[in-house]
C-alpha cells in the first residue's frame, strides 16, 4: 500500500505543478527532458573552382569542391579526333585523357575513387574490362557501367570520374 501512496503522491505533485504553470504562476516544468548538448563541429564550405573548359564545349574539364575533383566524361578523342581502332583503343585514349586532366590539376590515378563507364555495345564489357584493369590499380574505384544508345562523336565507350585526396 505505502508503494501505491507513494506513486499517487507524485502524480498529484506533478499534477499541481502542472496547473500552477497553466495558471501563469511561473514555475517551469520540463518532464523527461533530454539534456541539452552543444555540438561545435565547424563546418567549412569550399565554393566550387571551375577547372579548364570544353573548348567549344557548353561545360568545364573539371570542378574541385575541397579535395574532390569531378570530372567531365572522357571519350577517346586525341588531337580533336576520335581514335581508330574500336572499344579498347577508345578506351585507353579515354583514360589517358582522364590521366592527363589529373595531372594538370594535381591529382593521380590512384585518386580516383568513382568511375562511370557508357558503352554503346555491352558486348565491348569485357575487352572494356581488359583496358581498365591495365590502366588502373588496385584497390579499383568503385564503378558504374551502362548501355547507352549513342555517344558524343560516334564514340563507343565515355568513361567519367571523380578523384579525392
Amino acid at each position: 500500500m505505502s508503494i501505491y501512496i507513494d506513486k499517487l503522491t507524485t502524480q498529484l505533485s506533478k499534477a499541481v505543478l502542472v496547473s500552477a504553470c497553466s495558471l501563469g504562476l511561473g514555475f517551469a516544468v520540463t518532464a523527461n527532458a533530454a539534456p541539452t548538448t552543444t555540438n561545435n563541429a565547424t563546418v567549412t564550405k569550399s565554393s566550387p573552382v571551375f577547372l579548364g573548359d570544353g573548348g567549344n564545349y557548353p561545360f568545364s574539364e573539371a570542378v574541385r569542391v575541397g579535395d574532390t575533383l569531378y570530372m567531365s566524361g572522357q571519350i577517346g578523342f586525341k588531337d580533336g579526333k576520335l581514335v581508330k581502332g574500336g572499344v579498347k583503343a577508345e578506351a585507353k585514349q579515354a583514360l589517358d585523357n582522364i590521366h592527363e586532366t589529373l595531372l594538370k590539376y594535381g591529382y593521380q590515378k590512384s585518386d580516383i575513387v568513382k568511375c562511370m563507364a557508357m558503352l554503346t555495345d555491352m558486348d565491348d564489357f569485357d575487352d572494356f574490362n581488359k583496358v581498365y584493369k591495365a590502366e588502373l590499380a588496385k584497390p579499383y574505384p568503385v564503378r558504374s557501367a551502362f548501355g547507352v544508345s549513342e555517344l558524343a562523336a560516334g564514340a563507343s565507350v565515355e568513361v567519367e570520374c571523380i578523384a579525392a585526396k
